[in-house]
């Protein structure tokens, strides 16, 4: 099927590459959403402003990063079907997909929108930015529906192997938030909130965008009314994997939640740096969460046609891309952190050296966030995604730890080292998961396949 990508043949290396090209050019644009919206706040508002955005990132975190999580699970399953070549399987899928993400829907909007307020008044927001706070991130909350469009859109052509296609239609949308921005914030004088509903208006677009090209361009996604029927065990088969995906992101945006909490205290210049900072360096990450989302698909694929040398390969491949990207992070980081900097105020020399300290200590341990992003996501695809919390809860300790223990002692770098330590405690769980996975499942299977294999070289022998 032109467009999409049987990840179960060909070469590992050039599979996983370029799969992985698009979803990292993909990921860097989605993240220009927050960027921009925190740039154009910056320079056309104040610092005050910057500070109120960026203190909101990670409640955003805490209910977007959920709604991604799910959606990105539900795509587990459909790539186990695509792998196994089970059409119907599939598309039975993709209808328990849709009305699962209707009802996430309904229940995150009504949970994320009242609770807005009560949240950033229990992390301590500033009396001077919480106003704008709130009306930016509620103006996020309500768009939720258009998040879950485009990831639920984005997780079903993933799935049989179409990284290209949300690429093309998020580049678009990206241009159109900046444009939004500048409308709303300096022609319509709608402060922060303008920066959020360009965002959902921009995220909106590419959701229907994604989906309609999906429907048209795919026939595997086009379903029928039967599809659409109520299947309880498929449901609990999505939830199983989609479920723990999401709790994951929202364990590790509380631990987030405590260290802006511990930052709030620390002024508003503070939170300025620590929001600059932070924007750089998620884009300086994408390459290393790119490399996670296509193992996910690889593995999933491939461990739904029982192909479990190429499971081990493609992890070897993972883990070789990622040691590369992040030193390729770090020097990025290195090289263009002030010009960066100087693009979210005017005010740059107010925090260029709080915004500098995040950056090294951040940067300099991408290799740990690296290992993160490919075990959790290889073992998530092979449809082990409840086992990976433990890493989670793990990385919530040692970065609520850090947050309160080393901020006490150290301050502001304390608080810098919070995202290093949880790296490294959710290292040493997720890589005694995969070994164990490896003895338990994998060496079985390769022992079989390699007898398998000697049994047909012989037999091609003696003919």
């Amino acid at each position: 099927m032109r467009g999409s990508t049987d990840l179960t043949v060909g070469n590992p290396w050039k599979n996983i590459l370029f799969f992985c090209i698009p979803i990292l050019i993909s990921n860097i644009f989605q993240q220009l959403y927050s960027m921009v919206d925190t740039i154009i706040v910056g320079k056309t508002i104040s610092l005050s402003a910057l500070a109120a955005v960026g203190c909101t990132g990670s409640i955003s975190f805490l209910i977007m990063g959920f709604v991604s999580g799910i959606t990105s699970g539900f795509g587990v399953l459909m790539a186990q079907f695509y792998g196994a070549k089970d059409e119907e399987g599939f598309k039975r899928a993709v209808g328990t997909c849709y009305l699962l993400c209707a009802m996430v829907t309904v229940v995150v909007t009504a949970i994320a929108v009242p609770t807005a307020m009560p949240l950033l008044r229990l992390m301590k927001t500033g009396d001077d930015i919480i106003g704008d706070a709130h009306s930016y991130i509620v103006t996020i909350y309500w768009g939720i529906f258009c998040a879950v469009i485009y990831n639920m859109s984005a997780a079903m052509l993933r799935s049989i192997g179409d990284s290209r296609s949300p690429l093309i239609f998020l580049i678009i949308a990206s241009v159109l938030n900046i444009g939004l921005d500048f409308l709303c914030i300096l022609v319509f004088d709608m402060g922060v909130m303008g920066a959020g509903l360009a965002t959902v208006f921009s995220e909106l677009l590419s959701g229907i965008a994604c989906l309609v090209y999906g429907l048209k361009r795919y026939k595997i996604l086009r379903i029928g009314r039967a599809h659409l029927k109520w299947n309880g065990s498929l449901a609990w088969k999505h939830i199983k994997i989609g479920l723990p995906m999401a709790l994951q992101f929202s364990i590790t945006a509380i631990g987030v939640m405590v260290v802006q909490t511990v930052l709030n205290g620390m002024g508003t210049m503070s939170v300025a740096a620590y929001t600059a900072a932070s924007k750089i360096d998620t884009i300086a990450q994408q390459p290393l969460i790119a490399i996670g989302a296509a193992i996910a698909t690889y593995c999933a694929q491939n461990y739904g046609a029982q192909q479990f040398t190429r499971i081990k390969k493609g992890m070897n491949v993972g883990l070789v891309l990622s040691v590369a990207f992040s030193a390729f992070g770090f020097l990025l980081v290195f090289t263009l952190k002030s010009p960066l900097l100087r693009l979210f105020s005017d005010d740059y020399a107010a925090i260029e050296q709080q915004a500098t300290q995040y950056l090294y200590i951040n940067a300099g341990t991408y290799v740990l966030l690296g290992l993160i992003h490919l075990y959790r996501n290889g073992i998530q695809g092979m449809g082990f995604s409840a086992v990976t919390m433990l890493s989670g809860g793990i990385e919530l300790v040692m970065r609520v730890v850090a947050a309160l223990v080393f901020a006490r002692y150290f301050g502001y770098i304390g608080v810098c080292t919070a995202n290093p330590a949880a790296w490294l405690g959710a290292d040493i769980i997720l890589i005694s998961i995969y070994v164990y996975i490896y003895c338990k499942r994998f060496r079985p299977a390769l022992k079989r396949e390699q007898e398998g294999a000697a049994i047909a070289s012989a037999k091609i022998k003696n003919e």
